[in-house]
């Protein structure tokens, strides 16, 4: 994924739980793990500025662009 999620990272760095983080923005743990994880294929703006609100950071320090375009298969 040309789209690297580092809300790990940020999660530890914290001292929060991606359950309470969870709680807090109003997502499910499924989804949450997903986002993690980096498979997610979008995410609302919405849940991107809760996520940072509760985190107090940046959408950068989140998301990080790899320097490849990735290309879906059109088959």
């Amino acid at each position: 994924m040309a789209i690297l999620v580092h809300l790990e990272e940020i999660l530890k760095a914290r001292g929060m739980t991606s359950k309470e983080l969870c709680a807090k923005i109003g997502i499910t743990e499924a989804n949450m793990s997903i986002l993690r994880s980096g498979k997610a294929k979008g995410i609302r703006f919405e849940t991107i500025n809760k996520i940072c609100y509760y985190l107090q950071c940046d959408v950068g320090d989140i998301l990080k662009f790899d320097g490849n375009l990735e290309v879906e298969n059109e088959d």
